[in-house]
């Protein structure tokens, strides 16, 4: 069995693991357009130029995901929802074992922006760290120029209770040049303590 669950729903979301089961080719034609080095523009991801770039990448999706070291999930709008059905973003979910701390992320199509889907799948992801896989501590972070990575993210700490934890200077490498990232935290005993329901219907994987 794997580690991660291989599907999960929201209430408005469907999540599926992203690796080779994707439609490489579908992929490929959302992350090949123009307008998706802007979706990306704070994120170490980039544009892909070839459907080779968009294999790699499901590849080490996949390869990740088997390592325990990473879980991508595919998202989509479920029924009810504009879009239904269709390829929104990217969720992630980084372990880092040895510190008993999860990493969020996640990437959105510019068209599914201000949903509250960032939200949604933080609460869902926060809810997977401390209930499965029973994680002490949850972060998130974004560079100095993503405000609406800030915003989100300060929305769904607060709802849980957590705090901006400060600034990591010259954290991460961005077109060659390295950023500041501003991270917040949220703590098992905070999150134990927090009044907040959460809709998340796992759907178990075979091998």
């Amino acid at each position: 069995m794997h580690l991660f669950p291989t599907a999960f729903e929201t209430e408005r979301l469907r999540y599926e693991r992203l690796d080779q089961s994707v439609d490489v080719f579908e992929l490929y034609d959302v992350m090949s357009q123009p307008g998706f080095g802007d979706t990306v523009e704070h994120i170490s991801k980039s544009q892909h130029h070839t459907p080779k770039d968009t294999f790699d990448y499901l590849g080490e999706s996949a390869e990740k995901w088997e390592e325990a070291d990473r879980a991508n999930w595919a998202m989509f709008p479920k029924d009810g929802e504009e879009g239904t059905g269709e390829f929104a973003g990217v969720a992630s979910l980084i372990p880092l074992w040895d510190r008993r701390t999860a990493r969020l992320g996640v990437w959105l199509r510019e068209e599914f922006w201000g949903r509250g889907y960032s939200g949604e799948r933080a609460d869902a992801l926060v809810n997977l760290a401390f209930d499965r896989f029973d994680l002490d501590l949850v972060a998130a972070a974004h560079t100095d120029e993503n405000d609406a990575s800030k915003r989100a993210i300060e929305k769904y700490v607060e709802r849980w209770g957590g705090q901006y934890d400060g600034i990591l200077r010259n954290w991460v490498v961005l077109d060659d040049e390295p950023r500041d990232l501003h991270r917040y935290t949220i703590t098992r005993e905070q999150y134990d303590a927090a009044d907040v329901a959460v809709e998340v219907t796992v759907h178990e994987g075979g091998e």
